[in-house]
């Protein structure tokens, strides 16, 4: 029984025909339909667009008159009430894939992560950890799993990206408007604000509850950033992943602990507790902890709790697996170990971690030890996560490790264009969403005329390069920019051009380098007369990662020579806006990380539903959806030494560009200038990757192999 509530705010002057939209504005459910997004740009798409695209300040900011037009207007007022009758229809729908699977279920899943990544104007995530979470609770929605989420608030986002003459990036941080956010403050019935407590070496700290709504699906989210409690404790949900450890245990232990102090305040009685990566660790001992209080042993505690534990990780790379040192674990929560009636030694055992400088506490041993569900994220990551964490079971035979997988996905609807969305409604039927991985289905894509989807696709890349040619436009006029960083950024990329897109994360381990190893071949083949090849960087380094922000100078130092015609670019500040232009825009997704590091990525995913074809290592997911016909291998399908790997990825890499990908999309045309080979291989492209890689299957997994294991 819930104790609390949120009311939407009263704070927009709506003509009463279309005094919804307020409503809709405070549902992310709107960031997965077209319809509903024209709702709000029909009204004014300029606003729209210098608004970013978020409804809340658009409807503020809006004109009274351009408001009562629209009111006024029957072709709009006919798509505000098909709208409404589809998100009407959606909150009440009954038969969803869950509620028909498992109609007598009982079950409630709480889905914790430090981040998530909802939509541009929420920017409380860093990179895929964040967008997949994001995906995770709008399929969660879409299928009727209940499900809710736990998170943190951050009062400044992630950093804004700029990026200087010389190539260096530089982090913007800039404070959040709540008032500006699809964010309700929970409140008791009594209408104070609705906190919970957790304690820290100088006292303990209050954290107010913020809702967000997906959908069916809620998120809370906890902020410190409260009068009530000191300065430095109110940073505290200022920056995600903070690089100061102190801070950085500090937010954990607000996860993990305040987390399920927050669910318990709220009402919620979860069955399954799933940990999105290490960070929410010590929700773990804090369960233990409530056991512990009613009467039972800690043993018993643990035993009782583990079996409802879920436990994903990520990565294979250490700096993905958070480990503090022990005198941080000392300083932070020795309170716990006398409340958990176990002795400091037994605590640190608990995830004890012995590296060549020392030993640490280890969140993802915390997490692997004490949970019954454990999954990596691609078959090939559940191997190396087997081999990587094997001496937890003392064993040697790799095959006894219990790590399974589910292969990551993508939200469909948030990331496919409309005009490839409506593609597939006009061959596959209206309901083609209800059947997303139906893999019959998708054999209906033969039936789509070539020369459709063909002008589709270039219809999607001539709105990307005119959205980079306006936004570098605009940074010219801005001032402090220098000309040559003006075409660095897109001013002269052609539509009409093969273009490859390479965004992500700038760690080291993904090589966005690797293609520049030989800048003179490099530079003959994207200049070749009348096969012209564009290359599109995009990505953000950790504000501490120094090797990152190097591989960004490396990179953008190239980008800035003459030589290559304004045709490898470098679009800064990276988020999930631009990410839809590229994923949406380009003819080829590009994928270059040092196997096995890529644990599954996502990028690729969502520029296959849109007819793009990958180009990528044989890692992660890439691994599993190749087959020879939908896209392009970079080296072989082995685990070779470094410098080895490098060498030979790279001439792979060249010869294939050379050789098959810019021959194929430059070779024969029909009468209508299509390339028939090519859109032959897009087709079986997203025939075999859009069913598969979706998240509608990957939640179907974890349901049947994680969450509902034991019915």
């Amino acid at each position: 029984m819930t104790t609390y509530k949120t009311k939407l705010p009263n704070h927009f002057d709506l003509p009463r025909r279309i005094n919804r939209l307020g409503e809709l504005s405070y549902n992310l459910w709107w960031t997965w339909n077209p319809n509903a997004q024209r709702l709000f740009s029909r009204i004014d798409n300029n606003l729209w667009e210098r608004v970013r695209h978020n409804p809340i300040i658009f409807l503020r900011k809006a004109e009274r008159p351009a408001l009562n037009a629209a009111a006024q207007n029957p072709i709009y007022l006919e798509l505000y009430d098909q709208v409404f009758a589809e998100f009407d229809a959606y909150m009440r729908r009954s038969d969803t894939w869950f509620a028909s699977t498992h109609p007598n279920s009982k079950d409630q899943i709480a889905y914790f992560s430090m981040e998530f990544g909802l939509h541009e104007t929420l920017p409380i995530y860093s990179g895929g950890l964040g967008v997949l979470a994001g995906d995770h609770l709008k399929e969660s929605s879409d299928i009727g799993l209940p499900l809710v989420g736990i998170g943190l608030l951050y009062t400044e986002g992630y950093f804004s990206q700029r990026i200087t003459e010389d190539g260096w990036q530089e982090a913007i941080n800039n404070p959040l408007d709540f008032e500006g956010l699809p964010l309700l403050l929970v409140r008791k019935e009594d209408g104070t604000e609705l906190t919970i407590q957790v304690e820290f070496p100088d006292g303990p700290v209050q954290a107010r509850i913020w809702e967000v709504r997906i959908g069916r699906t809620p998120l809370y989210l906890l902020d410190t950033n409260m009068s009530i409690n000191p300065p430095m404790v109110r940073q505290l949900t200022t920056r995600l992943y903070w690089s100061d450890i102190n801070l950085r245990v500090m937010q954990e232990v607000l996860l993990g602990i305040g987390g399920v102090r927050a669910l318990r305040a709220l009402g919620f009685n979860p069955t399954v507790w799933h940990m999105n990566e290490g960070h929410a660790s010590f929700m773990i001992l804090e369960r233990a902890r409530e056991l512990v209080k009613q009467g039972k042993t800690f043993e018993e505690a643990l035993a009782l709790t583990r079996p409802h534990n879920v436990f994903t990780t990520h990565t294979p790379v250490p700096a993905g697996n958070d480990e503090f040192p022990l005198w941080l674990i000392d300083k932070y929560l020795a309170t716990m170990w006398p409340e958990l009636g176990i002795t400091r030694d037994q605590f640190i055992d608990l995830a004890r971690h012995h590296q060549s400088w020392g030993e640490t506490f280890s969140m993802p041993v915390l997490a692997l030890r004490n949970s019954e569900g454990r999954n990596a994220v691609s078959e090939l990551h559940g191997l190396v996560s087997r081999r990587m964490w094997k001496h937890l079971w003392n064993t040697e035979n790799v095959e006894e490790v219990p790590i399974t997988y589910v292969t990551n996905g993508v939200h469909t609807t948030t990331w496919m264009a409309r005009r490839i969305r409506a593609l597939l409604e006009k061959y596959f039927g209206p309901d083609w969403l209800d059947r997303l991985d139906d893999f019959e289905m998708w054999e209906n894509i033969e039936t789509i005329p070539d020369h459709e989807l063909w002008a589709v696709r270039n219809h999607l890349k001539r709105k990307m390069v005119l959205y980079f040619e306006e936004r570098s436009r605009q940074r010219w006029m801005q001032g402090g920019y220098h000309p040559v960083q003006v075409i660095a950024s897109g001013a002269m990329l052609d539509p009409y051009v093969l273009t490859i897109g390479f965004a992500r994360r700038f760690a080291t381990y993904k090589r966005a380098s690797l293609v520049l190893k030989d800048f003179d071949r490099l530079l003959k083949i994207i200049n070749q007369p009348n096969r012209p090849v564009q290359i599109l960087f995009a990505g953000k380094a950790h504000p501490a990662d120094e090797p990152g922000k190097q591989l960004i100078q490396e990179v953008y130092r190239r980008v800035k020579k003459a030589e290559n015609g304004g045709r490898i670019v470098f679009l800064e500040d990276y988020d999930m806006n631009l990410a839809r232009y590229l994923v949406q825009g380009v003819d080829v997704w590009m994928n270059t990380p040092r196997r096995p590091n890529e644990a599954s990525g996502t990028s690729g995913m969502k520029a296959a539903l849109n007819g793009a074809l990958n180009f990528s290592v044989l890692d992660g997911w890439w691994r599993e959806a190749y087959n020879g016909d939908n896209g392009w291998a970079i080296g072989p399908d082995a685990d070779l030494d470094a410098e080895v790997q490098d060498e030979a990825d790279a001439e792979s890499l060249y010869e294939t560009l050379e050789k098959e990908i810019i021959p194929l999309y430059y070779g024969d045309r029909d009468a209508n200038d299509v390339p028939v080979k090519w859109v032959r291989r897009v087709k079986e492209s997203m025939r075999t990757i859009t069913p598969q890689f979706s998240t509608r299957r990957m939640l179907k997994e974890y349901v049947e192999k994680l969450y509902l294991r034991n019915e």
